[in-house]
């Protein structure tokens, strides 16, 4: 590992009996700058850490590109989750490219600074990605997984199902490859480009009323037509019916009457997660569910 690229290391975290787990464990945490000033947060049991066959979960928070960071409370103990269970996990920082505009991220923002956002979280998706699979980290390259909360969410679901998509097909290094993808009340700019090819196992957690990303195919902080800032997305619900035609492995919970709020409710579901990681990248099995969820399951 380059000497440059550790901040710090050996930061321990004692967490309270989880569900199946043992009464202790110590979680490690080491943050390294994978590109210009950005950094990741490296978390494994340290008695997992040379395991070179576990899943890769990397997750990315959300903010709506002006926000977040990746050590947030909900990002630690979920990350602390993944990494009890015996992944490799990791929580990274991402360009907020919204912060500080004038027009934000809502419908004041023209659609081509939308979509240019939308391509440089991608972008550092797959760098982080890059970065972790050519740096000494003990995990299995062909088992990476995705995880996304509101914009962290549509930054994973565009790089895990928009390589074809003209706008986003030159960033996309040919060996770039994630077995499953898991989101929050996010979506993609266009689900028609999802191919066979990389149509990976997907998990959806949404509002259907989601006011700010679609749940359906709406558009973007529903966005009227006359506004600089109307750009149609796909959001869970669509991405599952393409899924559907491809015949690929998806969970959907979805919560009626929900709105984004369903963002953040998303990193309460670490058992099933956990779950869907286990049947669909390490053993295998094709997962076909939909299910309502309340905010009281």
């Amino acid at each position: 590992m380059h000497k440059f690229s550790l901040l710090f290391i050996a930061i321990l975290f004692t967490l309270a009996p989880l569900q199946g787990q043992t009464k202790k464990n110590e979680i490690q945490v080491t943050t390294h700058v994978y590109k210009d000033t950005l950094d990741l947060d490296f978390y494994t049991l340290k008695t997992e850490r040379a395991n070179k066959k576990r899943p890769l979960v990397v997750l990315l928070y959300g903010g709506g590109f002006v926000g977040g960071r990746k050590d947030g409370p909900g990002e630690v103990k979920f990350s602390q989750t993944m990494a009890s269970f015996g992944y490799a996990a990791v929580s990274i920082n991402y360009a907020l490219t919204r912060k500080g505009t004038t027009s934000g991220f809502g419908c004041d923002c023209p659609t081509v600074e939308k979509m240019e956002t939308f391509k440089h979280a991608t972008q550092d998706v797959i760098d982080a990605v890059t970065f972790l699979k050519k740096g000494d980290f003990n995990f299995d390259p062909d088992q990476i997984i995705l995880v996304g909360s509101s914009a962290g969410a549509e930054a994973v679901l565009n790089a895990a199902y928009q390589r074809r998509h003209p706008f986003y097909r030159e960033i996309f290094p040919d060996d770039f490859k994630v077995a499953a993808v898991v989101g929050f009340s996010g979506a993609i700019t266009d689900a028609r480009y999802i191919t066979q090819d990389d149509a990976v196992p997907g998990m959806f957690i949404h509002g259907e009323d989601d006011d700010v990303v679609p749940y359906g195919t709406e558009p973007h902080h529903f966005c009227g037509n006359e506004t600089a800032g109307f750009f149609m997305l796909d959001g869970s619900k669509s991405i599952v019916e393409k899924l559907k035609q491809l015949k690929t492995s998806y969970k959907l919970l979805h919560a009626p009457g929900g709105k984004h709020e369903w963002s953040g409710i998303g990193f309460r579901y670490t058992d099933e997660i956990h779950d869907f990681i286990q049947t669909v990248v390490v053993e295998k099995k094709v997962i076909k569910e939909e299910r309502l969820v309340t905010e009281n399951d």
